[in-house]
């Protein structure tokens, strides 16, 4: 196992990471940019108020696009079994 094949593994393995995460993490930010400002302009200042639509628009997120992750995870998965005898040669 050569460098190359190390960094190869370790961008796929980022760059998984970063495709599942970030239609999760976009939506929390623009949720929590939207009340922020929601509550800047009428000054409110309750810092439970974005927890609710985070989580029912993360789960919506989630129930949309879950069984994509997970076919993209479990793609991932079996490219990297597959990867494991050439490894070690």
């Amino acid at each position: 196992m050569d460098t190359a094949m190390v960094v190869d593994l370790g961008r796929q393995a980022l760059w998984m990471t970063m495709l599942l995460s970030g239609p999760l993490l976009l939506v929390a930010l623009v949720v929590g940019l939207i009340i922020g400002i929601f509550q800047a302009a009428t000054s409110i200042n309750e810092q439970t108020l974005t927890f609710i639509p985070k989580f029912v628009l993360m789960g919506l997120v989630l129930a949309v696009l879950g069984h994509w992750m997970i076919n993209q995870l479990v793609e991932y998965t079996r490219v990297l079994f597959g990867r494991i005898p050439s490894l070690f040669s």
